[in-house]
Parts: C-alpha cells; sequence; structure tokens
C-alpha cells in the first residue's frame, strides 16, 4: 500500500512540473510554438512521463483551467441570491481576465471556450438535439468575451441585467416550441 501511496505521489508530483513548465512557457510563446519534448525539457521529465501523464498539451491546459473555472460556476449555479452571483462573477473576471485575453494571444483561447460553453450549458435544460442549448451557450460566451476584449467598458451589472434578458427570452422561446 505504501507504494501505490508514493507512486500517486510522484505521478501528481510529475504533473504538476509537467503543468507549472508549461504555463511558464506559455507566459513567453504560443502554444503552436511548443512541443511536448521542450515542455518535457522544463519540466525535468521523459517523454514517456509526459505521455503517462497527459495526451498532448491542450489536456495540460484543459485540466488546469476547467476545474477554476468550474468552481466559479459551480458557486453561481448553487447561490440564489442576486448579490451573491454578482460577486462571484466579478471576482471571477477580475482575476481571470487577464488569463481569458493570455489565452487569444497564446492560442488556447478554444480550451477556454470549450470549458466555458461546458459550464454554461449546465444553466440550460437540455433540448432535443441540444442545438438550442449549443446556441445560446456559444452566444454567452460571445457577450463575455466580447466584454473582455472591450476592456470591461461597460459595467458587469450591465453585461448580467443584459445576460438576464437573454435567459428571459430563451424561456419565452422554449416555451413557444
Amino acid at each position: 500500500m505504501a507504494a501505490t501511496k508514493h507512486a500517486q505521489t510522484i505521478k501528481k508530483d510529475t504533473k504538476d512540473f509537467i503543468t507549472t513548465a508549461m504555463l511558464q512557457m506559455l507566459a513567453r510563446e504560443k502554444l503552436s510554438a511548443l512541443t511536448v519534448s521542450q515542455v518535457c525539457k522544463r519540466a525535468g521529465v521523459s517523454r514517456m512521463a509526459f505521455y503517462r501523464n497527459f495526451e498532448g498539451l491542450e489536456q495540460i491546459l484543459y485540466e488546469y483551467y476547467q476545474p477554476k473555472i468550474a468552481a466559479v460556476f459551480d458557486v453561481i449555479r448553487q447561490n440564489t441570491q442576486e448579490d451573491d452571483k454578482y460577486n462571484s462573477q466579478f471576482n471571477f473576471f477580475n482575476t481571470f481576465g487577464d488569463t481569458f485575453l493570455s489565452s487569444i494571444d497564446r492560442g488556447f483561447e478554444p480550451i477556454i471556450q470549450h470549458i466555458f460553453v461546458e459550464e454554461i450549458k449546465k444553466f440550460y435544460a437540455t433540448d432535443n438535439g441540444g442545438y438550442w442549448t449549443t446556441f445560446m451557450s456559444a452566444g454567452v460566451y460571445a457577450i463575455w468575451r466580447k466584454w473582455l476584449l472591450d476592456g470591461q467598458q461597460k459595467p458587469l451589472k450591465e453585461i448580467m441585467d443584459f445576460l438576464k434578458q437573454f435567459d428571459t427570452i430563451t424561456n419565452m422561446a422554449l416555451h413557444l416550441r
């Protein structure tokens, strides 16, 4: 049993080394310019160790950002108080805004977008085939993206009020079908 616990610790450490190396390298280079070999060299691990933990570079970013983004969306979904939802979103975009903009600049926005859309979809009831849910989720992501790229010029409350109207329209449209 001790060997198993020790092996798990080593595996976690290896994943942490690889993830840290990848994030450090992304601070200076685009994702498309990075290779597994470069990340392994920076992390001090073998390619075999890399592939025991990850299928590719994109998976590192997915596994790093998914729990962080999901945690915020979980808080928003669980809170019934509008002020709590607002504060959660405000804190998230204050702390995550730079990472989001970096994801665009460094070429890993599709990963961030995928995570956002997965989480946004959880706010909507599934529809036949998922087309409406996919459409709405992509729209909400596009609104947040535009707001961040515009330098957050509009107050967050205004964006949230707009999204509430969006939700009202969505609910009306779903009931009309």
